[in-house]
Order: structure tokens, then C-alpha cells, then sequence
């Protein structure tokens, strides 16, 4: 892995275009409440057969997380949580770039650790999703 720290800058790259999505979610997730604004907002899938998606629960993630609620955050989807504080952090990380040109390091990594990438980020989106599937469909087993 390698890390740089550029001379300080106001520069717009893709960590501050993360950091901006990040924002502009959590500001809709604090102050437009879109499950109820929308009449067909939901999961079609879990509506018609009753086992959620990989995305169940990272609406209410979102809303949940721009409202501090972390521990419900992670009730609704454990890896949405992980995602929505790192877009939480990123955000934060921008606007003190933007107000005081605070450089962001660069991190790029080699071959060998996008291996591990490519090996561990499926097998932690497939526990999510086991760990989503038993919260809905089987509750009576983290009791």
C-alpha cells in the first residue's frame, strides 16, 4: 500500500465526489423523509416473496444514521451502516478540504492487496446478506 499526502489544495477528485454524494444523502435521509413522500417506495421483491434484496433496510440506514441512530442503523443492514459512517466521514473530510485546502491523502494499493479486495468484499457482502435474510425472515433465531 502505498500512501501520499498532496501539498494542500481545493482540488475536486473522487474521494471529495464521495464525500459529496455522502453528504447530500445524509442531508436527504435527515430532512426528506422518503418512505412516506413516495407512495411506492419499498422493496418489490420482499413485498411479492417476502425475503428481502441485498438493499433491504439501507433506507432506513440512511435515515437512521442521519439521525444518530446508529444502533438502528444496524439493525436495518449491518454493511449499509459500515458504508453510510464512511460516507459520513468522507463528507466531513471534504468540507474541511474545501474550507482549509486540508490535503487528502491518496491511497493506492497494489496487486496483491486489490486480490484481497476482490476476494473479501463478496464474502462480507454475502454475510450481510445472511445476516439481512435472518433479521426478516427468521427473528426468532438472534433472539
Amino acid at each position: 500500500m502505498k500512501v501520499t499526502i498532496p501539498a494542500p489544495n481545493r482540488r475536486l477528485g473522487s474521494f471529495e465526489w464521495l464525500g459529496l454524494v455522502g453528504l447530500g444523502g445524509l442531508l436527504v435521509g435527515r430532512y426528506v423523509p422518503v418512505a412516506r413522500l413516495i407512495p411506492f417506495w419499498g422493496c418489490v421483491l420482499r413485498e411479492h416473496t417476502g425475503w428481502p434484496c441485498l438493499g433491504c433496510g439501507l433506507t432506513r440506514v440512511a435515515d437512521r444514521v442521519a439521525h444518530f441512530n446508529i444502533p438502528g442503523a444496524w439493525e436495518a443492514n449491518p454493511l449499509g451502516t459500515v458504508f453510510a459512517l464512511l460516507f459520513a466521514v468522507a463528507a466531513v473530510l471534504t468540507l474541511l478540504h474545501f474550507v482549509f485546502a486540508l490535503p487528502i491523502p491518496e491511497v493506492e494499493l497494489e496487486e496483491r492487496e486489490w486480490r484481497w479486495v476482490r476476494i473479501a468484499f463478496p464474502l462480507v457482502l454475502l454475510v450481510n446478506y445472511a445476516y439481512v435474510v435472518v433479521r426478516t425472515r427468521f427473528p426468532h433465531l438472534l433472539s
